[in-house]
């Protein structure tokens, strides 16, 4: 990236296979404008919901196995779509404590009582489900925005189904990315998904492109297609973004080189790592790389200081994360080549020297 003039190699992105500036997407997004135009024009019930639209609906639940998806324009506005369709005032939501504010928002835009889990505790949990009133609902990420680990996906879909549960899988972070032709932590767990799990994906990080879509039976995503108000009270994404999508969604399926780079990436990151003194590497085989600092200060020092090597790496602090979890998060991509985890490590290796 180029930021005031000054060139920085980045490892803040979540376009995590290198597809946002691939020219198959440009060229089919380009044809697409000049077919459909800009603009969608209208809410999807209205005459918002093109042909564009529906392909890519069809080709994401033909990728996933499932009876239908539903498009959003954002991955904040399936979220709240999702769980304002799915329960309301008298319900219960168990969620994750570390889930994405977008999750957090959606229960208390719904109605429901939200009843938060201590991070990946089962046992909280299933304490909590059996006291949860009403409608229940377990709210995940399936991977955890900043810290990289993965849900414990096969027990929670244990327990949704012993107390006939809703249980809704944020894969923002895992779709493209993890699974059979990048389908996501649910099928990398080897959870067959029923009628009562939901997928919740964007489209703008590993698919390179914007916007979101939920996945799953056929009943739910027609419920979700009468209630979702995020979904019936605004315009649809344009279909040129639409096209973009199906252009990508091929390319993720069938380019499986850009997740084993991806990987070696990962890999060769952490074994680097081990050998620098200060730097706690969270446990994560995700592109979510986070090195915790402890303090704010720290995190920012080493930041300002990796970003006057040239490099983008950005400190997260309090709020985003619990007081004493300051950290750089860093995120790789399948477009990084070896050399730029060799500057990587290298920056890293002058800021705990310097420290």
């Amino acid at each position: 990236m180029r930021i005031d003039g000054e060139e920085r190699l980045t490892f803040c992105s979540n376009d995590y296979l290198g597809l946002a500036a691939d020219p198959r997407l440009a060229e089919a997004m380009c044809a697409a404008t000049r077919h459909y135009g800009v603009g969608a024009g209208a809410a999807h019930l209205i005459n918002g919901h093109f042909l564009a639209h529906q392909r890519l609906e069809d080709d994401l639940a033909d990728w996933l196995g499932v009876d239908r998806t539903r498009l959003f324009s954002t991955g904040y506005m399936a979220n709240l779509g999702v769980v304002g369709a799915l329960v309301g005032r008298g319900d219960t939501v168990i969620a994750d404590r570390l889930n994405h504010a977008s999750l957090v928002d959606a229960v208390r835009l719904s109605g429901a009582r939200l009843s938060r889990y201590r991070h990946n505790d089962l046992d909280d949990l299933e304490a909590r489900l059996s006291r949860a009133k009403g409608e229940r609902l377990i709210l995940t990420d399936g991977v955890f925005s900043m810290d990289g680990d993965v849900a414990p996906l096969v027990d929670l879909a244990t327990l949704a189904e012993r107390y006939d549960a809703w249980l809704v899988v944020d894969e923002a972070h895992a779709f493209g990315v993890l699974g059979c032709e990048g389908r996501g932590s649910l099928d990398a767990a080897g959870v067959v998904a029923g009628d009562r799990v939901l997928r919740v994906g964007t489209l703008g990080k590993a698919f390179g492109t914007a916007g979101a879509f939920v996945a799953g039976a056929a009943e739910p995503l027609e419920v979700i297609l009468q209630r979702a108000r995020t979904y019936l009270f605004t315009t649809a994404q344009p279909p040129a973004i639409a096209e973009a999508s199906r252009a990508a969604l091929s390319i993720v399926r069938e380019e499986d080189w850009r997740r084993q780079r991806l990987r070696a990436r990962i890999a060769a990151f952490r074994e680097a790592i081990v050998s620098l003194d200060g730097l706690v590497l969270m446990p994560s085989n995700t592109p979510i790389q986070p090195l915790e600092t402890g303090t704010a200060s720290r995190a920012v020092a080493m930041a300002e200081r990796l970003a006057s090597l040239g490099l983008l790496v950005p400190a997260i602090r309090p709020p985003t994360v619990p007081m004493g979890g300051s950290r750089l998060r860093v995120t790789f991509s399948a477009a990084h080549e070896a050399e730029d985890l060799d500057r990587l490590v290298s920056g890293l290796r002058e800021c705990t020297i310097l420290d």
